[in-house]
């Protein structure tokens, strides 16, 4: 983080400073944002970062050289006494404090530091509000190469995605025997193959396993696949390389020429949600108009309610993006949570709503990357019908 320009956001949002917290890992935002991922920290310490003025550290005292390269005034303590004196100290004179804290925990990403932390600074006199703006901004951004690197593993999984097809395809023609496992499996070593990495594997799941929206197929439990099947595809994935992002995309298929009526009719609703929720985000930006991540749940939702089948989409619409496939930005939500943060430019973030039935589900999932002055559907091609496994594309 540059100093100054954290300091510019903390004074346009009206909040004295900016308090990081960590105590053995449990808040993540606050070693990546201070710089100190990999550093030996066994004891509580505080990054302060006032609106004005030189940020401090506070630290036991045998840990203090695991921040002298912040080129931050340290502080140390040796009790627990100590360390509420010395935080007084380092907090004097000031009143309203940003946290890794969310309010009834409404952004569980955001919702790092424990409530006796919190306690102990209220404690203080001090007005404890959430960070998750400040966070958005400095940890959720990209930058034009992640970006560009976010297009390249976009343009790589599009390009798995239809050798698999074709391999499903060859398999059902010449009736080799193929299940979801092993065409999950055909999809991790491409992404080795390709130079991308994923923290799990992708979803395949054919007819009633497609309405499980985190269904994983195992080698000893999983469905065969044959012609007349339904097959729902979640995949995600980044360069394996240093800082990338990641691109997550979930298309549908079937085994053949006749697609089943009510299939195609959930397709339809589901990719009318999907569009309008894109069309709503598109909108605002043309209009110069805030959007937050709630008010695109609601469209998406409020659309698929409407058709009848608001009782089957049951989760969120979509999540932010990042170096994680579920990073610590905005998130397209007003179901699990209420989500109030705006969507900011050179964020990311995915559009999917699904509907899940008995017999078998369906979501449709692109990535929506706002640059600075446009909004850009990312992956190439976007699906507009199911895809027929055997006829041309």
């Amino acid at each position: 983080m540059n100093l100054a320009d954290v300091q510019e956001q903390l004074r346009e949002m009206g909040i004295d400073g900016w308090l990081l917290y960590d105590f053995q890992g449990l808040n993540p935002i606050a070693k990546k944002l201070v710089g100190l991922q990999g550093a030996l920290l066994t004891r509580r310490w505080y990054f302060w970062i006032p609106k004005e003025g030189d940020p401090s550290v506070l630290c036991h005292q045998i840990e203090q050289q695991g921040f002298s390269q912040l080129g931050a005034r340290i502080c140390t303590f040796k009790s627990w006494k100590e360390m509420i004196d010395r935080l007084e100290r380092v907090l004097e004179g000031q009143k309203t404090i940003a946290m890794e804290y969310s309010p009834l925990c409404s952004i569980p990403y955001v919702s790092r530091v424990d409530a006796g932390t919190v306690e102990t600074i209220v404690g203080l006199g001090k007005k404890v509000v959430s960070s998750a703006n400040l966070v958005q901004y400095f940890e959720a951004r990209w930058s034009e190469e992640q970006f560009e690197m976010h297009q390249e593993a976009s343009r790589l999984l599009m390009h798995i995605l239809f050798e698999i097809f074709r391999e499903i395809g060859s398999a059902v023609n010449q009736r080799i025997a193929l299940t979801e496992y092993s065409v999950q499996q055909s999809f991790l070593e491409k992404y080795r193959r390709d130079g991308l990495e994923s923290f799990s594997p992708p979803i395949v799941g054919v007819n009633q396993n497609s309405g499980n929206p985190h269904y994983e197929p195992s080698q000893e439990s999983s469905k065969a696949i044959h012609s007349g099947d339904f097959i729902l595809l979640d995949f995600w994935a980044k360069l394996a390389e240093p800082n990338s992002v990641y691109a997550d995309y979930t298309w549908v298929a079937y085994v053949g020429e006749s697609i089943p009526d009510k299939i195609q009719n959930v397709w339809e609703i589901v990719r009318g949600a999907r569009d309008m929720a894109v069309d709503f985000v598109r909108g605002n930006r043309s209009a110069k108009r805030d959007t937050r991540g709630w008010e695109v749940d609601s469209v998406a939702r409020n659309f698929i309610t409407e058709k009848g089948f608001g009782d089957y989409f049951i989760h969120r619409t979509g999540h932010n993006i990042g170096q994680e496939d579920h990073g610590n930005g905005a998130n397209m939500d007003g179901l699990e949570t209420k989500d109030e943060r705006l969507l900011i430019p050179k964020t990311c973030f995915s559009i999917e709503p699904g509907i899940y039935l008995p017999d078998f589900g369906i979501r449709s999932e692109v990535n929506v990357y706002l640059s600075p002055t446009e909004t850009v559907i990312t992956g190439d091609p976007i699906q507009t019908q199911i895809f027929k496994i055997g006829s041309p594309y």
